[in-house]
C-alpha cells in the first residue's frame, strides 16, 4: 500500500465469537455475494457452536481478519487448519500421497473454504470501499506468509469466484478448474414452461419420473421458515445420517447443527419432505440466497423410484420458478443432472505451495488438467436436454 494509505492490520482468531456479527456480514455478504447464506456469520457460527468444526473434526477455525487502525473489520477469510482432505469436494488426495512419498509432510494444511460445502462464492471477504482491493491483496499475501512462517505445506482457496481466481493467479498461486451442474431460470413462469424448453424426448422422460413418484402414493412438499418443526428436523437428520454413513463413513454435521440452523436461519431454509401415508421417507435440504437456491443434503429411509430426482431437482426448480430465483445449484458431481436441465459450469480454486519441487509437479499437473476440464464441459454441453433451434 502507498505510504499515505490507511494501515491494514491482519490477525488470526480461532472463533467467530471474537468477531462482531454485523461487521462480518458487512464483508461476507457485500454486493456481489448474492446473499450467499453459507458465507454468513449465522451459518459459520452454527458449525462452530454445534461442534461440527473444531480440533477433533480436522477442521480447526483460524479466521484471517483484516482491520483498520480502530479495529473495524475491513475483510476476512474463512480459514481452517486441516488434518485431512475430507469434506472439501476439490480432491487433493493424490497430491498428499505424492508429497509424503517424497518425504514431505502434507498435513496440516490451510483451507480457505466453507466446510463440507461445495458452493461457489467469495473467499476473500472485503467491506465495499476504496480499500477493498488492497485488503484482498493483503489477505492473499498473508495466507502465503502464514504457510511459510509455520512450515505448512499448502493453502487452498476452493470454490472461489472467477475474479478471485484471477487475483490469486496474479499473486503466483496455482489455478485449478472444476465443474458443477447448475440450473438457470430463463424467465420461466411455471415448471411446464421450463418443460416446454426441453426436447420432446426429455420432456416425456421427466414426466414419467414425476408420475412414478405420484403413483407410489408419495406426497412431496417444500417447507420454509416456521413451517419446519422439530419433528421435520428429526426425520431429516435420520435421512442425512443414512446417506452420510453410506457415502462418507462419518457424517460431518451433528444433530445440534440442524437445531441451530432451524432456530437462527429458518428464513433461509427450504426443506423438501416426502411422506408415504403421513410417514416421512425422504427429503432434501436447500438454503436460499438473494437469487439462488442451493441444494445441499439428501437422504431417504425407503427406496422409491425417482424420489431422489423429484426431491432434489424438480422440487428445487418448482421452488425457484415460483419465487423468482435465477439459479439452482445442486451441489457437486453428477452427470445425470444434465438430463434434468442442470448444465455444466466451471468452478475455480487456487493453491499456494511453498516447496519449489512440489510446486513444479502440481503446476505441471494443473497445466494438463485445466484444458481437459474445459474440453469435458464443452463435450457435456452436447447432451443438453434443451431444444435446438431447428426443433
Amino acid at each position: 500500500m502507498p505510504d499515505d494509505s490507511p494501515t491494514i492490520g491482519l490477525r488470526v482468531v480461532d472463533t467467530l465469537a471474537a468477531v462482531d456479527p454485523l461487521q462480518w456480514d458487512a464483508c461476507a455478504l457485500a454486493p456481489g455475494s448474492g446473499g450467499n447464506p453459507f458465507l454468513s456469520y449465522r451459518f459459520l457460527k452454527a458449525l462452530e457452536d454445534s461442534k461440527s468444526v473444531g480440533r477433533r473434526t480436522g477442521w480447526q477455525p483460524q479466521y484471517l481478519l483484516a482491520e483498520d487502525s480502530e479495529g473495524g473489520l475491513l475483510g476476512a477469510v474463512p480459514l481452517y487448519v486441516k488434518g485431512h482432505s475430507q469434506g472439501e469436494y476439490v480432491f487433493d488426495h493424490g497430491w498428499a500421497q505424492a508429497f509424503e512419498r517424497a518425504g514431505g509432510r502434507y498435513y496440516p494444511k490451510l483451507q480457505a473454504a466453507i466446510p463440507f460445502t461445495p458452493v461457489p462464492g467469495p473467499r476473500l471477504f472485503a467491506r465495499p470501499g476504496p480499500l477493498a482491493d488492497g485488503v484482498r491483496d493483503a489477505m492473499i499475501d498473508m495466507l502465503a506468509k502464514i504457510a511459510g512462517d509455520n512450515g505448512i505445506s499448502s493453502v487452498h482457496a476452493t470454490f472461489c469466484t472467477e475474479a478471485e481466481w484471477k487475483r490469486f493467479g496474479e499473486h503466483g498461486w496455482l489455478l485449478r478448474l472444476g465443474q458443477q451442474f447448475h440450473w438457470q431460470n430463463n424467465g420461466y413462469r411455471s415448471f411446464d414452461d421450463f418443460m416446454g424448453a426441453l426436447s420432446s424426448r426429455k420432456r416425456k422422460a421427466i414426466r414419467k419420473e414425476r408420475e412414478a413418484v405420484r403413483r407410489e402414493g408419495l406426497t412431496v412438499k417444500a417447507l420454509c421458515g416456521a413451517e419446519i418443526r422439530p419433528e421435520h428436523w428429526d426425520a431429516f437428520f435420520a435421512f442425512y445420517m443414512d446417506t452420510g454413513g453410506r457415502k462418507w463413513g462419518t457424517p460431518y454435521l451433528t444433530r445440534t447443527f440442524f437445531d441451530i440452523l432451524g432456530t437462527t436461519m429458518a428464513d433461509k431454509v427450504v426443506l423438501v419432505m416426502a411422506e408415504a401415508d403421513g410417514r416421512p421417507v425422504g427429503g432434501a435440504l436447500n438454503l436460499k440466497g438473494d437469487d439462488t437456491l442451493y441444494g445441499r443434503y439428501w437422504g431417504c429411509l425407503e427406496s422409491h423410484a425417482f424420489l431422489h430426482f423429484e426431491a432434489c431437482y424438480y422440487q428445487a426448480i418448482d421452488y425457484a420458478v415460483a419465487h423468482g430465483l435465477q439459479r439452482v445449484e445442486a451441489g457437486a458431481q453428477g452427470d445425470h443432472k444434465i438430463q434434468r436441465g442442470y448444465l455444466p459450469v466451471p468452478t475455480y480454486s487456487a493453491h499456494w505451495i511453498p516447496d519449489a519441487g512440489f510446486r513444479r509437479a502440481v503446476a505441471d499437473y494443473l497445466s494438463r488438467e485445466r484444458p481437459a476440464v474445459e474440453q469435458e464441459i464443452e463435450g457435456l454441453m452436447q447432451y443438453s436436454p434443451f431444444r435446438k433451434e431447428n426443433e
